[in-house]
């Protein structure tokens, strides 16, 4: 089976296009950096440098591809450096879910293409009110932090315009990524005590391991209904539970404790949401729909394998 990936040398394509080759799909992979087309050559995928934002490159691309199935993991989150801001910040990430999804799908239906497979996220984005844990029948925040407007538009653009647009639409809701290539920073903010517990630390959170991310989306490029699913751990987790554990795993200070008006002077109103006031997710659906289930089942022993690793 012909599998085309975008956004192939990215934290989650690294470990993907190696395991569609493994598993005996013909790879075509993208990047955006010349340079970086060695790399899926290496990999055992035949590179393509095309800018998802391109339309007729995109669709030039994927016909000669010809693949029966796209898988669509562009993001351009390199250059991250601050959440107060967000919208300015994932604006790139953001043209690339809206016209860049849609590139894609004009580009699927020239030339064939059944089955796409999209990255989405959980986390934020779920609506924070009613239980800890929300499965992918619960709404979407509707009334979220105003800095993540458009990034929100974004999101939700590629919920509704994949599934609409190919017979066999898959959304991918990620949770947070960790692992080699994945968020190295977050473990030097939390060894210089940067990244404090704001409040009561009650935002629960849902991470995914970024293999595991990795063999879910191997998994479901092959089997699974068109829908979204939540791509998370078994293990949803107060913030007040998982950060210090990660800090004495590190071998570094406890985290400090800050008030929640000052955490919002020092991070802004996303990051005292996340530390207070989100939701984890359910990965029952996409544990049933692939039959997969996360290597790491719990962060508590993901962190440990992370960090000795």
């Amino acid at each position: 089976m012909r599998v085309f990936v975008t956004g192939a040398t990215g934290a989650l394509g690294q470990h993907l296009v190696p395991g569609l080759v493994a598993a005996g799909y013909e790879v075509t992979a993208t990047t955006r950096t010349p340079a970086k087309a060695g790399l899926l050559r290496g990999a055992g995928a035949e590179p393509v440098v095309v800018d998802g934002l391109d339309r007729a490159a995109v669709i030039a691309a994927v016909r000669a591809a010809a693949p029966e199935v796209i898988v669509h993991e562009m993001t351009a989150l390199a250059d991250l450096r601050s959440l107060r801001n967000f919208d300015r910040e994932f604006a790139a990430t953001n043209e690339l879910r809206t016209r860049g999804t849609d590139n894609l799908l004009a580009a699927a239906a020239e030339a064939g293409t059944r089955r796409v497979v999209a990255q989405g996220y959980t986390g934020w984005p779920n609506e924070r009110s009613g239980g800890p844990v929300k499965t992918e029948d619960d709404p979407l925040d509707p009334r979220p932090v105003p800095s993540t407007a458009r990034s929100m538009a974004a999101i939700r653009h590629v919920e509704q315009a994949v599934p609409a647009a190919v017979p066999e639409g898959v959304v991918l809701r990620y949770g947070s990524f960790y692992g080699r290539g994945a968020t190295e920073p977050m473990l030097d903010l939390v060894r210089k005590r940067m990244l404090p517990v704001i409040g009561g630390g009650t935002g629960v959170w849902s991470f995914i391991e970024i293999t595991d991310a990795a063999a879910a989306t191997l998994a479901a490029v092959g089997r699974g209904a068109p829908g979204v699913y939540n791509i998370v751990d078994d293990d949803p987790a107060p913030v007040a539970q998982w950060l210090p554990y990660l800090a004495e795993v590190l071998g570094a200070k406890p985290p400090l404790r800050v008030p929640v008006w000052l955490g919002r002077i020092l991070a802004g109103e996303l990051v005292v949401a996340q530390m207070t006031s989100v939701r984890g997710s359910s990965n029952v659906k996409a544990r049933k729909a692939f039959g997969w289930e996360p290597r790491h089942a719990s962060w508590r022993e993901g962190f440990r394998a992370w960090v000795s690793g």
